[in-house]
């Protein structure tokens, strides 16, 4: 039996479905798989296979990530926003060594990819490509000079979130957790912010923050450089605070960027609707119609305490996601768009290949 045979065996899907999620470059713009080895009651190893858990975490690991053929992933470190400002610095520091150890153990299996080529390359030797993000730039809030402080290791980063699911210094989240409302957006902080992000060409991910902030960052943001939303709903599928408008889809695709569409059902399921694959895929549709083909792609949020539809709740079930975007008649150039391709194509905008002597 053939890898594709044995991938649509396992989740009931077309050979054809199974052919083109294995046989396209299939990028995730965030997972949190990083959080469940740092809980101390959980202490889940990446590296072996478990069983689906479908509600809040256990998602992934690199036995199912190779299995349902996702070659690379945005793994985030998430900050927690009730430290001080020097804590979370000093715990970010940790984390990132601890990240970087997490990688190294795993030998041939995972590797670092800071750009498209880099990407190419991990997946030319089999390894999983790891482009490394973090999830609350208030990690960096009491960093000398913000990203300069890491030194070369700042290259490792590839995207940051401003905020997440509170307000920073930076700005203002769209979460209702919140502790002011109001219409205020970026802050002087945050502006200063971005111009760190843009001088080490990392990627200024606009999703979790308020639409106040989201417009100032636009404003504020090198304009030569694409912008990134990577894991949200739409709002022209289901209002929700956690999605974008299509003002906001445009700004982000106007920029050469891309908006990753997130598996959390509570952002994209409207009332009476299946609970399966086709709300990921209907907000997806909604990008592509507003947007552009150009500008969509999977954002998860795998194991970000997230409960997926039933049938994404093993994170190695991507090729249903496939399945259903051939069900809605999607094109095959559209699908190996979806997947990875414009996020490549994004990324080689951010981080141009360097001419050779």
């Amino acid at each position: 039996m053939s890898i594709a045979a044995k991938l649509a065996a396992t989740l009931s899907i077309s050979e054809e479905a199974a052919e083109l999620t294995l046989g396209s470059d299939l990028i995730d713009l965030h997972i949190d798989t990083f959080i469940p080895p740092r809980l101390p009651l959980i202490r889940y190893d990446v590296f072996k296979r478990h069983k689906g858990a479908g509600r809040f975490f256990g998602h992934l690991d690199l036995p199912r990530m190779n299995e349902g053929g996702l070659d690379g992933a945005l793994w985030s470190i998430t900050t927690n926003p009730f430290r001080t400002a020097a804590s979370r610095w000093r715990v970010f520091q940790k984390n990132f060594a601890r990240f970087e150890a997490m990688v190294g153990s795993a030998g041939e299996g995972m590797t670092f990819a800071r750009n498209a080529e880099e990407y190419r390359a991990a997946r030319g030797r089999g390894a999983h490509a790891v482009l490394l993000s973090v999830q609350g730039g208030n990690a960096f809030q009491a960093a000398p000079g913000y990203l300069d402080a890491l030194g070369p290791d700042a290259d490792r980063i590839v995207r940051v979130t401003l905020v997440h699911l509170t307000n920073a210094a930076f700005g203002i989240t769209s979460s209702p957790f919140r502790l002011w409302k109001g219409k205020r957006g970026l802050t002087d902080q945050g502006r200063a912010f971005i111009a760190s992000l843009n001088q080490h060409r990392v990627f200024v991910d606009l999703a979790h923050i308020n639409r106040a902030g989201f417009w100032d960052a636009v404003a504020a943001h090198d304009k030569s450089q694409p912008l990134i939303a990577t894991h949200t709903g739409v709002t022209g599928v289901k209002p929700h605070w956690r999605n974008l408008d299509d003002d906001q889809l445009r700004a982000v695709a106007d920029t050469g960027g891309v908006i990753g569409i997130i598996f959390a059902s509570n952002f994209l399921k409207t009332r009476g609707a299946p609970n399966d694959a086709s709300v990921v895929v209907k907000h997806m549709e909604h990008v592509v119609n507003v947007a552009g083909e150009d500008a969509v792609a999977v954002g998860s949020d795998y194991d970000g305490a997230i409960i997926p539809p039933r049938e994404l709740r093993d994170g190695m079930a991507y090729g249903r996601l496939v399945q259903c975007m051939l069900d809605r008649n999607w094109p095959h150039p559209r699908i190996v768009k979806a997947l990875g391709a414009n996020f490549l194509a994004s990324l080689g905008r951010l981080r141009p290949a360097i001419p050779s002597p």
